[in-house]
């Protein structure tokens, strides 16, 4: 008996539910159709652009060929030393990274406030922050040019810093609420009971379990500072404090454009994002959807 229960064929009900899934999977042809040849053709369509900006980068002037052979680095050297690029990617850098501080340190602040208090008019105060994402910066440059040059910023890194960060401060703001709603308050309730204030308690406790939200936060406000070039074209005029988006358009003349060095600095330009992309993107997809569907 026991013998003819070890050899019997295992029935369709004792197969795995998620076997049977990767199995139909396997089985059906036509999800290639559906799914790997649309996502592929994407892939084609996106990567197209990337791949002639580094064929213009690399290739030596004049030529025409979709290869770039022999590889030259040119392009790089005129951008880089010519036009100034060393000075224009130092801007930016200063730039992204003081807001970034700026950005991440005042959404903790903020986003603390919003989750662990309740006070009257918090809901408005929170749709409030959402309809200002819906006001276009160029309404904004009027204003913001009058009150800098009361202040002395115009032609002055800070300007941008300040301008910068008001305008990535509303969305993390709000992303940052719902990962503090997401850590319970029984644990920050617990440690004061054993004698820690409130600060310190956070400073313990819940900052550490913050860090897929600080990444994404501070990642989108470096990503946004740095490509943010409205507010560079207008706050600064003077050609050593241009940050890297306005340095690339000057690269265009007013008859010609020299594509090889606008390539090549669209490849310096786009470098930093990729690296930043490449190291913090686990923690992008995971604080999204935390920050998203919490608070």
């Amino acid at each position: 008996m026991s013998a003819d229960v070890m050899t019997r064929p295992r029935s369709r009900a004792a197969v795995p539910a998620g076997a049977r899934r990767r199995r139909s999977k396997r089985k059906d042809p036509g999800r290639v159709l559906r799914l790997y040849i649309p996502l592929g053709l994407y892939l084609v369509f996106t990567l197209v652009p990337f791949y002639w900006m580094l064929v213009f980068a690399l290739r030596p002037a004049g030529s025409t060929d979709p290869v770039p052979w022999p590889i030259t680095f040119e392009h790089f050297e005129t951008v880089w030393n010519d036009i100034g690029y060393a000075v224009f990617f130092k801007n930016s850098v200063i730039v992204g990274v003081w807001s970034l501080l700026f950005t991440t340190v005042i959404a903790v602040m903020g986003g603390y406030a919003l989750a662990r208090y309740r006070f009257r008019g918090r809901g408005l105060f929170m749709v409030v922050l959402l309809c200002t994402q819906f006001i276009p910066g160029a309404m904004m440059l009027i204003p913001l040019f009058s009150i800098f040059k009361s202040l002395g910023l115009i032609n002055s890194l800070g300007s941008l810093v300040l301008a910068d960060t008001v305008f990535n401060l509303p969305l993390s703001i709000i992303l940052m609420s719902g990962f503090i709603s997401a850590v319970p308050f029984t644990v920050e309730e617990a440690a004061m009971v054993d004698g820690c204030t409130r600060l310190r308690g956070f400073l313990a406790i819940v900052l550490p379990q913050l860090r897929p939200g600080l990444i994404a936060v501070g990642s989108f406000a470096f990503i946004h500072t740095w490509n943010n070039f409205l507010f560079a074209l207008m706050f600064v005029s003077k050609q050593d404090s241009f940050t890297i988006p306005v340095g690339l358009s000057y690269t265009i003349g007013e008859y010609s454009a020299d594509f090889g060095a606008l390539a090549a600095g669209g490849v310096v330009a786009a470098l930093p994002v990729v690296c930043v992309f490449a190291v913090v993107q686990r923690y992008l997809v995971h604080g999204i959807s935390a920050g998203a569907v919490k608070g």
